[in-house]
């Protein structure tokens, strides 16, 4: 039988009981939810406000320019998840499942978990050399326009000062409002500034604590509800009932439904919808985002209601402040014209004609800090990124810092490689617009749906891959060679002679970033370029400055 569940609506209500390892201040959370989604329903029931929640009214969204000249942004993995730094981000549930590497570690490591469990990391997340100034610095010297933290993971540990739930970083682990100090840092340096929000997935993160003898089942089991439910909570299934009616801590909940096809997965009950609606916009209110992630299981059917309470209160909020917001969804989550598409480690094989956003990882096997992880090297992000925006898109770069606040040695040798590599050739790159035809060469990008697996996104380019871009105005044409030719020239085929892409024939040849022209020809089969008789510098691309009006 399915043991007793602590429903969303009665996890609402607990009282602020401490854990032996907490101190989290009273918090009437099921007050302030419930104020939240009426302030939202009826700023969204009025009538003069620019956008409404159906899919009609938000299809006059439009992506904002800034975000189409921006390029390349950083994400922020940082959480609690951090502390253990073992395997991966989704520790925080890994650690709950029997046979998972992540349980054996934490036996091994912590003790049972019944005496040790998700939440006894919180103390010892200290942050204690967390400067937000130094981190926006970086991501300035690396060639970013825009910052995006995760305000809240999976875990149901947000890293703001929230008013929804106690178990926040404002008021536990380090104390401070992450969200809040790296959005006055952020914006301090003119950059933009976003939040991430993975709270969908809450109401089934923790579900397998209930099958064994964890804090999680103690937890949801326990009356009157301890505080710990209210982070642990609501701890449902990924998978609808079975025959008798039994869906948790089953052989039938151990394996995760098709991520294609949420409407199998066993979806929230309105309390819990509630929850997500409030501490959605609550980051609304409070910290007014450029950008907007919502994470994968926002397009489980049952969202969709509250998505369009979300997104009308998000967009007419931002309208208000006279903001161009931009909220990002995966798959078919939304309709492509209300938002702007992200294809989370994949990418689209030709040219997409709305702006899209591919992210990645700078880390290969997660998104936040592990020990004994793999790093991408710029070669391979720079090519990504030249690839992406050569398609209309933008690259989200993610960043997993470690828990005492410290960026990785090697995470920050990237970044700063990317950013030497931008502030020579990123005329290419920011502001521009795609080409009548994207590219040219033997690779193709491996696309794939709307989530691939880590490290599946590496590619391997060549001197005869070539991506094009245009100046904003479209008066320069850029051709980037993912690599530098050893026969000392380039021929780009898609530019013959008389080809119908360019308005007049090509004038003006150079080499971005060194000095004089680049002869060049045109020819039946393509432009031909006569490069110097070495590379300039060890590059992963090269991007040559092409005019038909000199």
């Amino acid at each position: 039988m399915k043991p007793p569940v602590v429903t969303a609506t009665a996890l609402l209500f607990v009282l602020a009981i401490p854990t032996h390892a907490q101190s989290a201040p009273p918090q009437n959370s099921a007050r302030n939810i419930a104020h939240q989604v009426a302030k939202v329903r009826a700023a969204n029931a009025n009538r003069a406000a620019p956008f409404h929640a159906d899919w009609d009214s938000l299809a006059a969204y439009r992506t904002p320019e800034w975000f189409r000249d921006a390029k390349f942004g950083i994400f922020l993995h940082w959480g609690v998840y951090s502390v253990p730094a073992f395997a991966n981000e989704w520790y925080s549930r890994n650690m709950y499942i029997v046979g998972n590497p992540a349980y054996e570690h934490q036996v091994a490591t912590y003790g049972p978990l019944s005496k040790f469990g998700y939440k006894d990391f919180i103390p010892m997340f200290k942050a204690q050399h967390f400067d937000p100034a130094a981190w926006v610095d970086l991501f300035v010297n690396a060639g970013a326009r825009y910052v995006v933290p995760v305000a809240e993971h999976c875990d149901g540990f947000a890293m703001y000062a929230s008013d929804m739930t106690p178990w926040n970083a404002a008021a536990m682990g380090p104390h401070r409002d992450v969200v809040g100090e790296l959005a006055t840092a952020t914006r301090a340096r003119g950059l933009r500034f976003g939040v991430s929000s993975h709270v969908a997935e809450h109401w089934w993160w923790y579900g397998e604590g209930r099958s064994f003898d964890s804090d999680v089942r103690m937890a949801m089991s326990s009356k009157p509800a301890p505080l710990d439910a209210q982070l642990y909570g609501p701890a449902e299934a990924m998978n609808p009932p079975g025959p008798d009616g039994d869906v948790v801590g089953t052989p039938a909940d151990a394996k995760e439904p098709n991520a294609s096809h949420l409407e199998l997965w066993y979806p929230p009950n309105q309390a819990w919808l509630d929850d997500w609606l409030a501490q959605s916009t609550e980051l609304v209110d409070k910290y007014h985002p450029d950008f907007y992630y919502f994470d994968f299981f926002i397009g489980q059917p049952a969202y969709k209601p509250d998505l369009q309470q979300f997104t009308a209160y998000y967009y007419s909020s931002a309208a208000q402040r006279n903001q161009q917001p931009v909220l990002t969804y995966k798959g078919e989550d939304m309709p492509a014209n209300t938002a702007t598409l992200d294809m989370e480690r994949s990418a689209v094989a030709t040219q997409r004609l709305l702006p899209w956003q591919t992210d990645t990882s700078i880390s290969v096997h997660s998104w936040g800090y592990v020990e004994h992880d793999e790093y991408r090297t710029a070669d391979s992000l720079i090519q990504q990124l030249v690839d992406t925006v050569s398609k209309n898109g933008n690259l989200l770069l993610n960043v997993g810092p470690k828990s005492d606040g410290t960026i990785a040695d090697e995470a920050r040798t990237v970044l700063l490689q990317i950013g030497a590599w931008l502030k020579v050739n990123g005329e290419a790159i920011y502001n521009s617009r795609p080409f009548t035809v994207f590219g040219e060469g033997a690779t193709r990008t491996r696309a794939a749906g709307a989530v691939n697996g880590k490290g599946t996104d590496i590619q391997t380019f060549n001197a005869k891959d070539i991506r094009f871009t245009t100046s904003h105005d479209g008066s320069v044409l850029y051709a980037t060679a993912l690599g530098w030719p050893s026969e000392g020239s380039l021929l780009i085929h898609t530019l013959y002679r008389g080809n119908p892409y360019l308005p007049t024939p090509v004038c003006r040849v150079q080499l971005v970033g060194s000095p004089g022209d680049i002869a060049f020809a045109p020819q039946p089969d393509g432009l031909r370029l006569t490069l110097p008789a070495s590379a300039p510098s060890n590059e992963a691309a090269y991007v040559f400055r092409i005019a038909t009006h000199c």
